[in-house]
């Protein structure tokens, strides 16, 4: 039997490390085979050039995909959407995979799903139904992305729902949990002792792990916004906190950010990563789980509000941008104001109690198999005509002259 082909799409660090299990569990999967493209910020010296991660883990890379990025203005990233269609489509017309698999809401996979589905190459697209109605494009990318590919796999029952209301055939809709999770329950990631020789801090002092991005709506804000955080993380760091800052992901207004970040290269208490990798990430988050050692993780980052769950580790949430998506006991909300920043960090690092919830309370992402449940799903379903030929299930008929 001729094994499927999937290609996968991947344009950005966070989101490449959520498709680590789902890749893994394609390359072991006895039907199936991956083709790796991989563009965006994986490719920018700017954003940490993440590529050399990937080829770390393992992964074989078939594509390389430059997309063209003018500096931040307001057509960024719609000149990028077209420079990214037009290169996709190109690697798909030589590649010809069978099945192509894009990850949730930034802009390199919105080009990514536009170029499959006007091949007819059927298209699957994982955490869609999310919401974040924080200012971000991300929840409008999300659905148009829903709307346009063949197969959705969820990360909860609420968006498997959300996706049914918005007409979508239930058989195309899988809940599947958080792939992340997979990894988590793995237990592969960098123990005390790496992180301490690597990163050089200490776990007998307190340490916050930062990642702020800009909102893409209100991006002319972004120096603002970075201020405000940055004076918080720097008083903490006065009182002897460790702070662990990493880049921003290249959207419109992540270059002022960096701009801002860098004035604290040479700040005591303050390191600076322009990404630190999923390997140490996880492992600095999973050192929450020993009440001993203080840890907070802090910005505006999604992984602050899905992967910290299953470590149980206090997160703070700062401004808009996740605003609305589905999450845990562990997190605290702030505005971007330094004093109440300082103040959502040190009860995160110093209040037992709400770190004693963070650790037993339940994570509303899953339990470990997303990554084997896509794969199967992606090698049994039936290619062809039915599965392109997509149907909207709301009639939309009418009742008592209105129906919703």
């Amino acid at each position: 039997m001729t094994k499927r082909t999937i290609a996968v799409f991947t344009g950005n660090r966070a989101e490449y490390g959520l498709q680590v299990p789902v890749l893994q569990a394609i390359s072991k999967h006895s039907d199936l085979k991956y083709q790796l493209l991989v563009s965006g910020a994986h490719l920018d010296h700017n954003f940490g050039r993440t590529l050399t991660e990937i080829v770390q883990d393992g992964f074989s890379i078939s594509k390389e995909i430059k997309i063209a990025m003018v500096p931040d203005q307001q057509t960024t990233t719609a000149k990028a959407i077209s420079s990214g269609i037009s290169e996709i489509s190109a690697a798909l017309e030589e590649l010809k995979p069978d099945i192509l698999l894009v990850y949730a809401d930034r802009f390199e996979g919105f080009a990514a799903v536009i170029a499959g589905t006007q091949m007819n190459i059927p298209t699957a697209h994982i955490e869609g139904g999310d919401i974040t109605e924080g200012g971000a494009l991300d929840d409008s990318v999300r659905h148009a992305m829903t709307k346009l590919a063949h197969m959705h796999f969820t990360t909860n029952t609420e968006a498997t729902n959300r996706i049914l209301a918005m007409g979508e055939e239930p058989w195309r809709v899988h809940t599947v949990g958080f792939p992340a999770i997979d990894l988590i329950s793995q237990g592969n990631y960098a123990t005390a002792l790496e992180l301490e020789e690597s990163l050089e801090v200490s776990f007998e002092k307190p340490l916050v792990l930062f990642t702020q991005h800009s909102v893409t709506t209100e991006y002319q804000k972004s120096g603002f916004q970075i201020k405000q955080s940055l004076s918080a993380l720097a008083r903490l760091a006065d009182d002897g906190v460790q702070i662990l800052i990493t880049y921003p992901n290249n959207d419109v207004g992540g270059a002022e950010i960096i701009e801002e970040i860098e004035k604290y290269r040479n700040y005591n208490g303050i390191k600076i990563s322009s990404s630190l990798g999923r390997y140490r990430y996880h492992g600095i988050l999973a050192m929450a789980k020993d009440l001993h050692s203080k840890v907070v993780c802090a910005g505006n980052s999604s992984s602050g509000i899905k992967e910290t769950p299953a470590f149980g580790c206090p997160t703070v949430n700062i401004g808009s941008r996740q605003e609305g998506r589905l999450r845990g006991q562990n997190v605290i909300d702030a505005v971007y104001d330094e004093n109440e920043i300082y103040e959502a960090i040190w009860k995160g690092l110093h209040d037992t109690n709400f770190r004693k919830i963070c650790i037993d309370a339940p994570n509303p992402y899953g339990v470990g198999d997303a990554g084997e449940k896509i794969a199967s799903v992606l090698a049994t379903i039936p290619l062809g005509e039915q599965l392109l030929r997509k149907k909207m299930m709301n009639t939309g008929q009418n009742r008592d002259g209105w129906f919703r």
